[in-house]
């Protein structure tokens, strides 16, 4: 039965990842910061039904001698870095504390595994933030990065600093460029889940407006338990590489604002109003993905689309309201 670490398991791809694992036979260790929300930490792995199935573990990414630690307790034959201050819109108010937890907190655990573990198998989540101002149409893993939010480079820090572990010390380390992912566990400052939420609150007669940014900005937006799952079949092959993750299709936010409006057959042109200081500093006008080499090398592709899985988050945000009313 091999072992897998997870650091971000109590994040939505952490969450989702760890119910992949234990379905394939996996023991999973979860790294859990610990912090004054201990509590409710690990709602998103009891939605899936799977917290009391996953072994939480205390460290930090910011504490190297903690993951050495836990690294050598726990000996996983694959390590899974999802951890991140992963909220665009955060990284430029807290820089530094991005740069220090996104970046070299994935030079830490790198570190961990090559002093530790250096057979284990590693993965690393890159992110389309690294393209920001596109190099061309569709971005695709020979597409040259320009990232534009602090959150951007420190993620790209991480990438490099991942291929550079297995170009100086033959790990088998690995980076999946994603595109964007959510579903009805994306945490609820990001804007897909923010819509869908908003939605599921005007439908209920709980708000009559949902305030925005720019709705021009164009995404390639997949369904998190389609992207986890591009993961694992990275740490499957021979040979370590660098793999974008996307559906290829890209829309405006506007266009998914109309879709996730409609699920509840409401008209989002009388609901949604835009800030000004909703918008980011730079923005990131259009993210496309072109994921050919995983679906030739991986035999990867995405299951759900984009009205699936905005219905799916829709449905559950009116739910989790309909129980808070009950309760």
């Amino acid at each position: 039965m091999p072992t897998a670490l997870i650091t971000g398991i109590t994040g939505q791809d952490g969450a989702y990842l760890a119910k992949l694992l234990l379905a394939e036979g996996y023991t999973v260790v979860g790294l859990m910061r610990r912090s004054a929300s201990s509590d409710v930490i690990g709602e998103r792995l009891r939605w899936l039904g799977v917290l009391d199935h996953v072994q939480l573990v205390d460290g930090n990414l910011t504490d190297l001698s903690s993951l050495i630690r836990i690294v050598q307790e726990h000996r996983p034959d694959e390590v899974y870095n999802l951890a991140a201050q992963s909220f665009v819109a955060a990284s430029w108010r807290q820089p530094l504390l991005t740069g220090t937890v996104t970046g070299l907190g994935a030079a830490n655990m790198l570190e961990a595994v090559r002093i530790a573990r250096p057979e284990a198998r590693f993965y690393q989540a890159s992110s389309s933030e690294m393209f920001g101002r596109i190099q061309a149409e569709r971005q695709n893993e020979h597409t040259p990065f320009y990232p534009r939010s602090p959150y951007a480079v420190a993620k790209l820090y991480a990438h490099w600093m991942t291929v550079n572990h297995r170009e100086s010390f033959g790990l088998h380390a690995s980076s999946g460029i994603l595109f964007n992912h959510e579903s009805p566990l994306r945490g609820i400052e990001f804007v897909t889940r923010k819509v869908t939420d908003g939605v599921a609150r005007i439908k209920l007669g709980l708000a009559r407006e949902l305030a925005l940014g720019n709705l021009d900005a164009k995404r390639d937006w997949g369904h998190a338990r389609d992207y986890v799952r591009a993961m694992w079949l990275m740490l499957r092959q021979d040979q370590p590489d660098d793999y974008v993750v996307a559906t290829g299709r890209s829309v405006t936010i506007r266009d998914m604002v109309a879709i996730a409006f409609g699920c509840a057959g409401l008209d989002w042109r009388e609901h949604v109003t835009t800030r000004q200081d909703l918008i980011r500093p730079a923005e990131v006008d259009v993210l496309l993905g072109d994921a050919t080499k995983a679906r030739e090398r991986l035999g990867w592709e995405p299951s759900v689309t984009l009205e699936e899985m905005l219905a799916e988050m829709v449905e559950a945000d009116l739910a989790r309201h309909r129980a808070r009313q009950r309760g």
